[in-house]
């Protein structure tokens, strides 16, 4: 009995994670042999040599770089459950000390693979709409004129749901996506059955031929079959949320399977008729078909898009629970799931990047030539991240370490040095736009550093302070709770507090709030509570990077310490720093004016905490930085 109430849990997970993981590489055969082929950067000439050729460097990258790499391998580097581009960072600072050159340098390149996973976050929705409703040109030219403005219709409503939550529609991911992945392979099989000879292709010496007889167009033919590999960093990603093993089975037992008879019927269809590279995915199907399939595809193409969205505003939070990014308005779409979430800012700054990315490319084609980069370059950080991990998280030797992430370092590599000769053709832009990411993501971090230094500068010790508290200071009834960051000194609001009302409260209570580099913390590890003299308490909270901090709820479990607060006689007290940029060594006065900015318009740390709003004090001070 429970053997089965296991299985059915796995089909269920399973077929939840084949709608949420592998929408985007799912949706990649809608535009990758079409631009391999008859793409405008480098198109291959469609000959049975080339066309075996490719078709063996594709099957043989999904089973080396996904299969192999990520299913396999890369899945088992996760921190406490949570995978992705912050929990791997996060999973290897770990272990290093504060001021080491290796924490420095994982930080910069796990921010700069962050940033370029926004950029394939833009690309994503923009790519895979526009060359769903192409389809449409397959049925008749006189579409031609609308795909456009119907792909932004779609687009915008699909930015638009995302404040309701993926909820309701999710259930129905898996099943659409099950269903989009059957048609998939039985297209595929239709056209196998016509010209067996493709799969001649499984034999991976056709893939080296077509490397040794054409060794430059092979290498530029790498940008565009990278298109098939889209989406695998998802599969990492989303690991937190339904784990390895309902991945893995989605992956080999039907999603693999699917997309391999797919690419393979296309090869065979581009065989018999090369005219079809027009768009070889749509002509597998019979025409009376044709509609149904560009609704579908549709469908797909908006789940995936979905899920790269989600992956943006989760990241999202990760950076700013490792205070990577400034605080932002966070909703929680779901009260069952905790992972579903929605971040208004972020999600209008994607939308407003996407139109001005359907609108500026105008085609599926001409966007491939930018979406290449920003995966590829994941993908290789990925590789040097993990190396990291397995000689400082699980102590591998060098030499074994090495050996593991070179193959696939070396793959990964081959792919984005070839995506680089696209870089004026499109690759610019998820360059810039990760560019930008970074600068952003690097300024808060460094101006949160350096506002650090200046407050504790004049900072006086709680230790001291307590002890000289004596019987001439006025204390009125209540309690005061101090929020700080660093609680061995006197916060600056109780300093501002006694300034001005020259008095205490009966109890004050200094709360820091600790993310430690892991997803989720116990509850049993989630309070620390130290009584003090002259009635003060520190309280020390330590939430996971995936946690939202709930201060006033963590508060009611001090009572087991001895603390008992309640909520109608307590005040929560928070300082407010007002900055002002000076020309300096420490940072350039540019970034300084970016980081203010950014401190100005962050979100309110009273919202943040889950502070009831009419319980909160806010005093000011004014910081040079």
């Amino acid at each position: 009995m429970a053997s089965h109430a296991f299985n059915s849990r796995m089909a269920a997970l399973s077929l939840a994670a084949l709608g949420v993981v592998y929408g985007d590489i799912g949706t990649s055969p809608l535009y990758a042999l079409k631009e391999v082929f008859g793409g405008a950067h480098h198109p291959v000439p469609i000959t049975p040599d080339n066309v075996l050729g490719i078709l063996s460097v594709v099957f043989w990258s999904l089973m080396i770089v996904v299969s192999l790499k990520y299913v396999v391998f890369i899945l088992r580097a996760d921190n406490k459950g949570e995978g992705g581009i912050m929990a791997l960072m996060a999973l290897a600072l770990h272990p290093l000390q504060e001021d080491s050159w290796l924490r420095r340098f994982i930080i910069v390149i796990g921010l700069s693979g962050a940033a370029l996973f926004y950029g394939d976050g833009i690309i994503t929705p923009a790519i895979s709409v526009l060359s769903a409703v192409e389809g449409l040109e397959v049925l008749t030219p006189t579409f031609k004129p609308y795909i456009l403005p119907i792909s932004l219709v779609i687009l915008v409503g699909l930015f638009l749901v995302q404040r309701r939550g993926t909820a309701t529609v999710g259930r129905l991911f898996g099943p659409i996506m099950m269903l989009w992945f059957i048609v998939l392979g039985l297209l595929g099989i239709a056209s196998i059955v016509h010209n067996t000879k493709v799969l001649q292709a499984l034999n991976p010496l056709h893939g080296l031929r077509f490397f040794e007889n054409n060794p430059i167009l092979g290498f530029f033919a790498l940008g565009a079959c990278v298109l098939a590999l889209t989406g695998a960093e998802a599969l990492y990603a989303d690991m937190g949320h339904f784990g390895r093993r309902p991945i893995r089975l989605a992956w080999f037992g039907l999603a693999m399977p699917a997309l391999v008879l797919n690419y393979f019927g296309q090869g065979a269809l581009l065989l018999q008729d090369p005219a079809a590279i027009e768009n070889p995915f749509y002509r597998l199907a019979p025409d009376w078909f044709v509609l149904p399939m560009v609704g579908l595809a549709t469908m797909a193409t908006v789940i995936a898009s979905q899920a790269v969205i989600s992956g943006a505003f989760s990241i999202t939070q990760q950076a700013i629970q490792l205070g990577f990014a400034p605080r932002m308005e966070i909703s929680h779409t779901s009260e069952q799931e905790k992972g579903q979430i929605y971040l208004p800012s972020i999600n209008w700054t994607l939308l407003l990047a996407v139109i001005a990315l359907v609108a500026g490319f105008q085609s599926s084609s001409n966007l491939a030539a930018a979406y290449g980069i920003a995966v590829t370059g994941t993908m290789f950080i990925t590789d040097i991240l993990a190396f990291i991990v397995a000689r400082h998280v699980w102590g591998w030797p060098v030499w074994k370490a090495f050996v593991g992430a070179l193959p696939f370092a070396l793959i990964d590599l081959g792919f984005f040095s070839a995506n680089t000769i696209k870089i004026a053709d499109g690759g610019w832009f998820p360059l810039i736009f990760g560019l930008m990411v970074y600068l952003v993501l690097s300024t808060w971090r460094r101006g949160r550093d350096l506002l650090k230094t200046r407050l504790m500068a004049d900072a006086m010790g709680i230790d001291g302070f307590v002890d000289a508290i004596d019987d001439s200071i006025t204390r009125v009834p209540g309690t005061a709770v101090f929020l700080t960051a660093k609680p061995t000194i006197v916060p600056q609001a109780m300093l501002h507090s006694m300034k001005h009302y020259k008095a205490l409260h009966e109890r004050n209570v200094i709360v820091s709030v600790s993310v430690d580099d892991v997803p989720h913390v116990e509850h049993s590890k989630r309070i620390a509570v130290q009584p003090m003299k002259n009635h003060f308490w520190q309280v020390r909270l330590h939430y996971g990077f995936m946690e939202r901090p709930n201060i006033p709820q963590a508060l009611e479990w001090c009572a087991e310490n001895g603390l008992d607060l309640n909520p109608m006689d307590t005040s929560f007290f928070l300082g407010r720093e007002t900055l002002i940029p000076r020309i300096s060594s420490e940072m350039s006065f540019w970034r300084e004016k970016v980081f203010v900015a950014m401190f100005r318009n962050a979100g309110s740390a009273a919202q943040f905490f889950a502070l009831p709003p009419n319980r909160v004090v806010e005093l000011g001070t004014q910081v040079v930085l």
